[in-house]
């Protein structure tokens, strides 16, 4: 099930795209000093994460349920310089095998995802495809986040629609699951993931992540 996700960002894609030119710094700094074989941009978008990846590891793949910024990223890949295997899919179904990732960036797109179910599953596929000692980042909009104005004490969260604003006055609405961050956290628990450290910045939970078995 994959809802109709795909469908609105490829009608938002090229306008979403060009709003999207900088990693963000809680990416920078978990990449800072890690390097790897393979990493793995899950949500990739226009590719902004996938060019950082670029630069600590040998192969790079991007994956995106949306065509057009799968478009988008392999556009950006080109003007940039850097490679990246681009690949289309659910992020609750990933066509890798086990262990194939030493990094991974996973951030502002599982909270797309519904219901919890689907969330619980994307987790459980990062876990499988993170290689023994390999590390991701995660990242879900919380409750803390201005728009919200939210309790950083709740322990649940809410489902909600968020408008895109195209040019020329079209709104296009996202799914959004707005995380609690201690929900945020049971989620990440009742995975195949370990938890090696939680924060919430800039309206956004996060978690560094490795694979249970480690």
């Amino acid at each position: 099930m994959t809802d109709d996700l795909g469908e609105t960002y490829d009608r938002i894609a090229a306008h979403f795209a060009a709003t999207r030119e900088y990693a963000w710094p809680e990416v920078e700094s978990f990449l800072a000093g890690r390097e790897g074989r393979r990493a793995l941009d899950l949500g990739c978008g226009n590719g902004r994460h996938a060019e950082v990846l670029a630069d600590h590891a040998e192969t790079v793949v991007g994956f995106d349920l949306s065509r057009g910024l799968l478009t988008e990223a392999r556009s950006r890949a080109a003007d940039r310089g850097f490679d990246a295997h681009l690949v289309q899919g659910d992020a609750a179904e990933l066509p890798f095998r086990d262990d194939r990732f030493d990094l991974a960036v996973y951030v502002a797109t599982i909270h797309h995802l519904r219901p919890r179910s689907r969330r619980l599953a994307s987790l459980d596929e990062l876990a499988r495809v993170l290689a023994p000692g390999g590390r991701a980042v995660v990242s879900a909009w919380a409750t803390v986040h201005d728009r919200f104005a939210g309790d950083e004490t709740a322990d649940a969260g809410f489902d909600t629609h968020v408008d895109w604003t195209l040019p020329g006055g079209e709104t296009v609405p996202r799914f959004y699951h707005i995380y609690a961050p201690s929900e945020f956290r049971a989620d990440l628990d009742a995975s195949g993931l370990a938890l090696v450290d939680a924060f919430v910045s800039s309206g956004n939970c996060y978690a560094v992540v490795g694979p249970a078995s480690d």
